[in-house]
């Protein structure tokens, strides 16, 4: 399966944990299907990306990084590249790229999604599938040359700068972690 294929079967298959996130598939399914590489950076103004949380091993910290363009702590993503079978293994490749942590293990369920404006094309947005990657046990992140920083986090002592839709993507990781509904299923629309 390509890329663009996984893309448009991923958002066209995914269980919305919410009516807003179920717009936001509605949308970016419409636009996948309108493109044909619909996650090449190319694609304008607006392209799927892929991101994961990386999550302990014991499932109580988060991994995030110190982002350089915004100063704000997020999670780990960005473009997929072509190479990409699928967008959870474009989220795995950043995840590993951006915390230097081998053998993560993502979930190949989105958990959330994400609609937020990039300077890449003027007037774009990146249409962020967000993923869960659990680390091994022991694993510590190290910073990358993509990031100005790169921390184990408490699940309730995330840093400062970071965002809502920050905090809503650790609460539906840790409910998908835990099997349990997100309390906070709708962020992350713009």
């Amino acid at each position: 399966m390509s890329l663009t294929a996984d893309i448009r079967d991923v958002l066209e298959q995914w269980s919305a944990p919410s009516g807003e996130q179920d717009h936001l598939r509605v949308l970016f399914a419409a636009y996948a299907g309108a493109h044909d590489e619909p996650g090449a950076r190319a694609c304008a103004p607006d392209h799927v990306t892929a991101s994961a949380l990386v999550v302990s091993a014991e499932h109580d910290r988060v991994a995030l990084v110190l982002h350089p363009k915004f100063g704000r702590w997020l999670q780990t993503g960005g473009h997929c590249e072509a190479g990409d079978p699928s967008l959870a293994d474009a989220a795995r490749r950043e995840a590993e790229e951006e915390t230097g942590i081998a053998g993560l293990t993502i979930d190949p369920e989105p958990v959330l999604l994400s609609r937020h404006p990039v300077r890449c094309h003027e007037g774009g947005h990146h249409l962020d599938v967000q993923f869960v990657a659990v680390a091994p046990a022991g694993a510590e992140p190290q910073c990358s040359d993509e990031s100005d920083d790169v921390r184990w986090f408490a699940l309730d002592a995330l840093p400062e700068p970071t965002d809502d839709s920050v905090r809503a993507l650790v609460d539906a990781a840790r409910s998908r972690l835990r099997g349990t509904p997100s309390p906070r299923p709708s962020a992350g629309v713009a």
